[in-house]
């Protein structure tokens, strides 16, 4: 059904202008006339001062919902809000339907502070496999798109991770240590040291988008919602980055995974960055 969808046998010509298009909408009807002009009701704590919701998350999730799913019809949808209201819906991710991944606002803290730093995510998975993916970020007029095998582009231009120079001090941004267990604590702080310059993490959309255009050397995540890495990860492997877990072996969206993990411009940046997490840890 997806490779249908995607690749041309029921019509189509590469990655649906549709699907595009339904983020765009989403976007300008429900996310960017709040940018800025966010009452305080509208502006909610799920679990604390550092996981807010606005209406502008409810809101496009509900409007992407509605598009998406009629796009592809038997698909479910697993959004951060709706997996809030109901955990259960989560386990779609292990289920036979197509499923799309959505993160409505992925940087909300950014989005309340009326800052330009927030995305959307859209992500296209069955059986565990991401297929496809969309990035946008309506501010910075910026688009990426990825299908799996068939490469990444940034407003309809193919982009490519590279590599960092040889000996070169490797920027990464990474979770707050602060907010992990004790051991996750210990290995992500394991990337202060000579040859890694670490800084806190903003985004993480934008921050795999930097990955793949080489903008930024890798990440290290301590959380595994499926919303805020599914995009990404395909982003970053299809513009000829890596990725892996702690253990070594490449992120599972439906969790369960050794961490921290990283997604890296290639394999061997990402194997630096393993190694300074094991020492850390």
């Amino acid at each position: 059904m997806i490779d249908d969808f995607l690749y041309g046998t029921a019509g189509h010509t590469g990655p649906p202008a549709e699907v595009e298009a339904a983020v765009r909408a989403a976007a300008a009807a429900e996310i960017m006339p709040r940018h800025r002009k966010l009452a305080a009701h509208e502006i909610i704590e799920k679990s604390g001062p550092h996981d807010l919701v606005t209406a502008a998350d409810r809101l496009a999730e509900e409007h992407l919902t509605a598009a998406l799913t009629k796009l592809l019809p038997g698909s479910v949808v697993v959004g951060e809000e709706s997996v809030h209201a109901d955990p259960s819906v989560y386990d779609a991710l292990d289920g036979d339907a197509p499923v799309w991944i959505v993160d409505p606002v992925d940087g909300t803290r950014q989005f309340v502070r009326g800052e330009a730093g927030f995305c959307t995510l859209v992500a296209l998975a069955q059986h565990g496999e991401v297929h496809a993916s969309w990035t946008y970020a309506p501010v910075l007029g910026e688009m990426a798109v990825a299908v799996r095998g068939r490469g990444a582009t940034l407003n309809g231009a193919p982009i490519r991770s590279g590599a960092p120079a040889p000996g070169a001090v490797l920027n990464v941004a990474m979770s707050h240590p602060d907010y992990t267990t004790d051991a996750q604590k210990r290995a992500l702080l394991g990337l202060r040291t000579e040859g890694i310059a670490a800084r806190p993490c903003g985004s993480a959309g934008l921050e795999y988008l930097a990955v793949a255009r080489g903008d930024l050397d890798a990440t290290a995540f301590n959380w595994e919602y499926a919303w805020d890495h599914a995009a990404g990860l395909l982003l970053v492997t299809e513009a000829g980055g890596a990725q892996s877990t702690l253990s070594g072996v490449p992120f599972r969206i439906a969790g369960g995974n050794d961490l921290p993990f990283t997604a890296a411009r290639d394999e061997a940046t990402a194997g630096r960055v393993l190694t300074a997490l094991r020492a850390g840890g």
